[in-house]
């Protein structure tokens, strides 16, 4: 008996012993990962590597709001910054703990990543004169931890003494990074890499960098709380004329979404207030006026991944640079 039950004990132990074997032989190279099985026999499928350009392409261009890119994304957090996320395709992250989607809106600060592409019209009314903006600002994220923003400024169109000029502005590449990500909260850093493309009548031709850190935050129904804090820096170019400064800038909004993603032409409608502050931090002029703004704006989906945005900015210090500001967006998500 005793003898019996000692064999039948080695047997029962066998498949995972053999397992275990196969495994070293596995990772000796001798025989192929896909040949492992499972102490039941059960083949069992190694997660396939990446390269980095397989990333990439998959980021891009893949389809990255099916439900099994979705079951790709994971949490991020602080500890493992270095490690997790680089070698996994970005998908499009899972709505806040209170359902609310993770989007962008005009005038506030990001904090989560996306792939899309928008238009913004803008038009500045005041201090002598109107302003003319139109800007394309495309989202590329290159894997789970990383994505590139860039704006174009098309038309940057303001009045002078000399008269009204209108030209290309300075064009601006940002590479934000997802500091920690869970269901409810995304952390971002980004850094602004400002070029001097643009004209110095229009208050361009600087260079600048600027570090900026951004949240977003999603726990309670529809309502969304986003924002963030960093600097700008100029550094090059007509910093002199253009009247370019060093700031401290600030972000804080809060909205709430009232209709789902599919209720079009009015799906994922939010109505949020957004306030931004700038404090000059330099010795460039004899005052260092701090600039404080609200912008009431709204969101929309109108169909196929199309989105309508506008928003409204005004002032709320003295010596502000205009009396308010209009802007409208088309949105692509893609």
């Amino acid at each position: 008996m005793i003898k019996e039950r000692m064999t039948k004990k080695a047997q029962s132990r066998f498949p995972t012993v053999a397992c275990l074997g196969v495994a070293l032989l596995a990772a000796s190279g001798q025989i192929n990962a896909q040949d492992l099985v499972d102490n039941q026999g059960v083949p069992i499928t190694a997660e396939k590597k990446y390269s980095f350009g397989e990333v990439v392409t998959e980021s891009v261009t893949g389809d990255v709001y099916s439900d099994e890119a979705a079951a790709n994304w994971q949490d991020l957090s602080y500890s493992n910054l270095f490690s997790a996320g680089w070698d996994k395709a970005w998908s499009s992250p899972p709505n806040g703990g209170g359902g609310a989607p993770r989007q962008g809106w005009l005038n506030a600060y990001d904090g989560v990543f996306f792939r899309l592409s928008i238009n913004i019209f803008g038009w500045q009314h005041g201090n002598g004169g109107d302003g003319y903006s139109n800007n394309i600002v495309s989202y590329t994220p290159l894997n789970q931890r990383m994505e590139i923003q860039t704006n174009i400024p098309v038309i940057a169109s303001s009045q002078g003494v000399s008269g009204r000029e209108t030209n290309f502005g300075d064009f601006v590449i940002t590479p934000r990074i997802i500091l920690s990500e869970s269901k409810n909260v995304t952390q971002t850093f980004n850094l602004n890499f400002r070029t001097p493309t643009g004209d110095v009548f229009n208050g361009n031709h600087v260079a600048s960098i600027g570090p900026q850190y951004n949240f977003w935050a999603n726990s309670w129904k529809g309502l969304v709380v986003r924002g963030g804090a960093g600097f700008s820096v100029p550094y090059s170019g007509d910093i002199t004329r253009s009247g370019a400064r060093s700031t401290f800038d600030a972000n804080l909004a809060v909205g709430y979404y009232f209709t789902p993603h599919d209720y079009t032409p009015v799906g994922d409608m939010v109505w949020y207030v957004s306030t931004n502050v700038s404090q000059p931090i330099d010795n460039r002029a004899a005052t260092s006026n701090t600039f404080v703004s609200m912008t009431p704006g709204f969101r929309t989906h109108v169909g196929q991944n199309w989105y309508l945005l506008g928003a409204v900015e005004v002032p709320v210090t003295s010596n502000a640079p205009y009396d308010y500001q209009v802007q409208g967006g088309i949105m692509k998500v893609y």
